[in-house]
């Protein structure tokens, strides 16, 4: 009687396997070594967020589904949001812009701003205003293309600051053109929460780190 041993199919088998786990591997590496590269060379403006990271990270386990894997990746956001905390010390007692219209008035006497247009304009005008909606004095900021602008304001002597603002009038013949005010505020301590990293700002209190327009 002939004895047929299935070998062959076996070997095949478990060397598919080991190639298999092989390439997961490798490919695992090389989205590490990816992401670690992106963080470290990321704008500061515009920074990889939280989601971001966690979905490619989930992306990943899907394919491979290594227990060392889970690990690794788990540091990997540690050090992710590590990061993201030096970035921000980094900012703290420097001026920063946000969304915003309200004027401050600095230790130099003067109050700065800015604002980003939506198209170019032929005529930009920016009016500082007093908490009464008074018109404290007006910028005739001239032609300007699209994009962020900024301005700078010396308030006369004996003017009430405490409550500023201000509001930007672009034109381009008799068409109004659209734009946001961004205001002027300083960094003083920065904190991690659970949607990633915020800033303390003096005026505009607790702000998301990806609310920063702007670094002077």
């Amino acid at each position: 009687m002939t004895t047929i041993t299935a070998t062959s199919g076996t070997t095949t088998a478990a060397t598919s396997a080991k190639d298999k786990t092989t390439e997961m591997n490798e490919a695992s590496d090389r989205f590490l070594k990816l992401l670690v590269t992106q963080m470290q060379n990321q704008d500061p403006m515009n920074p990889m967020d939280n989601a971001q990271v966690t979905s490619q990270m989930a992306q990943i386990n899907t394919v491979t589904g290594i227990e060392k894997l889970n690990t690794t990746l788990g540091t990997m956001s540690s050090n992710f949001t590590q990061l993201q905390m030096l970035q921000g010390v980094s900012m703290v007692g420097h001026q920063v812009q946000v969304e915003g219209n309200r004027l401050f008035v600095d230790s130099d006497g003067v109050a700065s701003g800015g604002f980003n247009l939506n198209a170019s304009a032929g005529n930009v005008q920016v009016d500082i205003t007093n908490g009464a909606g008074k018109v404290l004095g007006t910028l005739n900021e001239g032609a300007l293309a699209a994009g962020e602008h900024g301005f700078v304001w010396n308030p006369p002597a004996g003017t009430d600051t405490s409550n500023l603002s201000f509001k930007v009038r672009a034109t381009t013949g008799n068409t109004a053109v659209g734009s946001t005010p961004l205001m002027t505020d300083v960094v003083d301590a920065v904190r991690t929460g659970s949607g990633g990293l915020n800033l303390q700002l003096r005026y505009s209190g607790d702000t998301a780190y990806s609310s920063i327009k702007a670094v002077a």
